[in-house]
């Protein structure tokens, strides 16, 4: 049963954070964007799992009407994210109680070695571990800073193109991995790294040092209590 959730975990990691455009996030209340955000959901999870199980076309159609409701009723912010992912990850674990075997009648199961297919759902769970951290990371932190960023416009003045947005990407990665690995003190390193590099350019505004400050304990908690998650859940499913 775990085998199969992590596998459909990533699945929807995948499709809604990494291969769902900008495009796609504004025009889903047509529904043509719709239902080829929801195809594309639905591939990940036939190529995820190595199975054409007819559950997985009721999962493509729970995430369709999940989706649905959360923008016919454009419910924004973050607690309505938070809300709508939880949702989705009911409803994985819902058919992976229901059809535990998923994962284990599959293709990858039929092909690949047993000491090979064993080690999948351990990697697919750190997969899946580090695209949230990384990557819905970085839309929960922006949507907790955008009320502060028009008190803010001295941010991006000087900075490069997108530069924030690549070192929150870095600093949760770098602190997933840290946490993962059973290197916690590593964090510290890294807040304190932070700190000095960022001192001289926040040092004369409070408001500048309050977002940053804000930022970096919101990225890196999100990135700790992911990795602290993956690792309660990779229990597990020790090959």
């Amino acid at each position: 049963m775990i085998e199969t959730f992590i596998l459909l975990l990533l699945a929807h990691v995948v499709g809604d954070f990494v291969l769902q455009s900008g495009w796609m996030v504004r025009d889903k209340h047509r529904p043509q964007v719709l239902a080829a955000h929801v195809g594309v959901i639905l591939a990940c999870s036939i190529v995820a799992t190595g199975s054409l199980s007819p559950a997985l076309f009721l999962l493509a159609l729970a995430h369709a009407g999940i989706d649905a409701i959360k923008t016919g009723f454009r419910l924004n912010g973050l607690g309505w994210f938070l809300a709508d992912q939880a949702a989705h990850v009911a409803t994985l674990a819902l058919a992976a109680l229901i059809w535990p075997e998923i994962w284990a009648n599959g293709l990858w199961m039929q092909v690949l070695a047993p000491g090979t297919a064993a080690w999948v759902p351990v990697v697919a769970l750190h997969l899946a571990g580090i695209l949230i951290a990384t990557r819905a990371g970085g839309f929960v932190i922006g949507t907790l800073l955008a009320p502060y960023l028009d008190e803010t416009p001295e941010l991006t003045e000087g900075s490069l193109p997108a530069a924030g947005h690549m070192i929150g990407l870095l600093e949760r990665g770098l602190t997933y991995v840290l946490v993962a690995l059973g290197q916690p003190v590593g964090v510290a390193v890294l807040i304190a790294a932070k700190s000095v590099l960022r001192f001289s350019t926040v040092s004369g505004d409070r408001r500048v040092a309050d977002y940053v400050i804000i930022g970096t304990m919101a990225s890196i908690g999100w990135a700790v209590l992911t990795a602290v998650a993956v690792l309660a859940l990779g229990a597990a499913v020790r090959p």
